[in-house]
């Protein structure tokens, strides 16, 4: 099928001699067609250049013949005269503006066409007087701190130690941010078991977090480079941990501030790259405000906020899901299954697969992504920066045991409201138009209020909309937070030779938070409408492949020498980072970064599997060649 073209039962007619060519859609939809669900295009459509697309992935079901998309160029003198008002392309009732190809495959903008309007008009004022009144009591919350008395001690952990509850709440929302909760509801409502696997692995990497949580708060101090220092003091060894810290940090925020654009544009009905960009750049900029001016007393005050929304959100929505199906979780996974491409599937493995990969690739992948889960969430930055902030080792591990509880809630509710979604939103009409699953949640909320048309449904829809809003806030709060501490803490003081608890130093973190933080949004805007997903799986994939064998190997092998320290570090770095410029997520198939491109030697999507091994490997070479050359 050709989007905008002749509909295949058309493809046979004969035009009189002389007739123009226009593309007319038949009266009825063919099955093909059908096959959309509610993205089907009505209307003629102006001549345009036909362009191939990558294979249609199998997680969508039965291809519906997308063999060819038009390019549909703003400059008009390219592709012919625009058309005429009123005969415009429409999809959902809306005029197809954006739907174009980039290095040969479908851009976000493509996927937002073909997205429903998730609110309607009287929505649109409540969700922006909503929003504004929420924005406006974050910043508030940024600025609780005085910063004339901050200390660098209290910039870094808060001026004292949190309870061991809150301190829970608050490490449990770190370990759960915007992308979490989003990907991990699409991804069930789009994959099934695969998204259920994934929250449990979650749910594991915090049993790697308890086990070695001690040690963090034992010899940890700020940052990762103080963690590491423990068996070898140098500079030299700090600012491979800043390396490190910035490279995770930065692909974080970019990932985080790149897809609230997104989310918010879609929210506000708006359209269009440019829209998406100068709201990147609004939030980002209160990003910045909330880590730089406040530190680790307003990231608190973020994530315990952050907590309490969300916490409020999930239960509702599950309540209002569990309703419309009698209280019957049964009723409601059948329902999920019902509505999937591939109903026998949707409970088993593999549906998340790379399309055409074989069945020992895809297992290989799927091991590869739980375990770049488990091992590396509990060694990111942020993750043991907020170790650093209880009191000593045992009541990190108290706090680690709470945090799994809570944890734990959340995974059943993320699992509800994903399987919810599938239910009522529709499985497939969800991945035939947003193929990631990224929309399942507002999806899901603006079906559960009714459209959004009512005064109650609005505020519920506000709620959600809130509770995602909040998780990225809180996220990239401790993800500027985190890359900032590294440059002024191991970077700065390392070279000043400055003492810590100086107000410079608070005065130097607060511009290093403003200048990772720009930097952070100036990437995420380049890369607005690009597929970054694997962003996310690269930063664990980092922290696995050098802060774990850096910190098993300073704990446990008296023979770990600096040397070994710094091939573990930059060793695991390069090649979590070529592994994965050379793997499907980042060119050669239909969703990678360049699709057109086929530098895809590598055949996991995830390179744990690799990077783990080898930054082990690096540190045990490195430390047997430092000592024979100190020989």
């Amino acid at each position: 099928m050709i989007i905008g073209g002749p509909c295949p039962c058309h493809a046979n007619q004969v035009r009189p001699a002389g007739a123009v060519s226009r593309k007319e859609p038949c009266a009825e939809p063919s099955d093909q067609t059908a096959a959309l669900g509610p993205s089907i295009l009505h209307g003629p459509i102006h001549p345009a250049q036909w362009m191939p697309v990558p294979r249609w992935p199998d997680s969508l079901g039965t291809e519906p013949a997308l063999a060819e998309i038009p390019d549909l160029r703003r400059n008009h003198g390219e592709s012919g005269p625009p058309p005429r008002p009123g005969h415009a392309a429409r999809l959902d009732g809306r005029p197809v503006r954006q739907l174009r190809i980039r290095e040969g495959r479908l851009t976000t903008m493509a996927l937002e066409a073909a997205a429903p309007v998730l609110i309607g008009h009287g929505t649109s004022q409540v969700l922006t007087i909503g929003f504004c009144m929420f924005l406006v009591g974050a910043l508030f919350l940024s600025l609780m701190a005085d910063p004339e008395r901050d200390l660098v001690s209290a910039y870094y952990r808060g001026e004292r130690p949190l309870g061991t509850l809150r301190n829970a709440f608050a490490l449990s929302s770190e370990c759960i941010p915007a992308g979490t909760i989003i990907g991990t509801t699409g991804t069930i409502a789009v994959s099934g078991y695969d998204g259920l696997f994934v929250t449990l692995s979650l749910l594991l990497s915090l049993g790697v977090l308890l086990l070695v949580a001690k040690t963090m708060r034992d010899h940890g101090r700020f940052t990762v480079g103080d963690l590491l220092t423990r068996r070898a003091e140098s500079p030299a060894v700090r600012i491979a941990g800043a390396v490190v810290t910035l490279s995770i940090c930065v692909l974080l925020l970019m990932f985080e501030i790149a897809g609230v654009g997104v989310s918010t544009a879609l929210l506000f009905g708006l359209s269009g790259p440019g829209a998406q960009q100068v709201l990147s750049l609004m939030i980002g900029s209160l990003i910045i405000c909330a880590s730089a001016l406040g530190g680790m007393r307003s990231a608190n005050a973020l994530h315990i906020f952050k907590a309490v929304v969300l916490a409020a959100a999930s239960l509702l929505t599950v309540a209002l899901v569990l309703h419309d199906f009698h209280w019957s979780a049964d009723a409601v996974i059948s329902a999920a299954r019902r509505s999937s491409s591939f109903p026998d599937r949707f409970l088993g493995q593999g549906m998340s697969a790379v399309p055409g990969a074989s069945a020992t690739t895809a297992g290989l992948d799927f091991i590869g992504l739980q375990l770049t889960i488990v091992l590396g969430v509990a060694f990111m930055p942020h993750i043991v920066m907020r170790i650093n902030t209880t009191a000593d080792g045992p009541s990190a591990q108290r706090v680690v045991r709470h945090a799994i509880t809570i944890t734990a809630a959340f995974c059943l509710l993320a699992a509800i409201m994903g399987l919810g979604a599938a239910a009522i939103a529709g499985s497939r009409t969800i991945a035939t138009t947003d193929p990631g699953g990224t929309s399942a949640l507002l999806r899901l909320a603006s079906h559960l209020a009714g459209g959004a048309s009512t005064g109650g449904g609005a505020w519920f829809f506000v709620l959600v909309a809130c509770a995602v809003f909040a998780a990225v806030l809180a996220a990239s709060a401790s993800f500027t937070l985190s890359a900032a501490a590294s440059v002024a803490h191991d970077l700065r003081s390392r070279r000043k030779r400055t003492r810590p608890d100086e107000g410079t130093g608070v005065v130097a973190a607060r511009w290093a938070g403003v200048g990772v933080g720009s930097l952070s949004m100036v990437l995420a805007v380049a890369v607005q409408g690009w597929n970054i997903q694997f962003l996310t799986t690269l930063a664990m994939a980092i922290a696995a492949s050098t802060v774990l064998p850096a910190l098993i190997y300073s704990t446990f092998w008296t023979g770990y020498t600096r040397g070994g320290l710094l091939w573990t570090l930059y060793g695991g770095l390069a090649c979590a980072v070529v592994l994965q410029l050379s793997s499907p997520a980042f060119s050669g198939t239909a969703f990678a970064l360049f699709p057109r491109w086929h530098v895809n030697w590598y055949p996991l999507q995830t390179v744990t599997l690799i990077s783990i091994p080898a930054g082990f490997l690096l540190g045990w070479a490195g430390s047997l060649v430092s000592r024979a050359s100190d020989r």
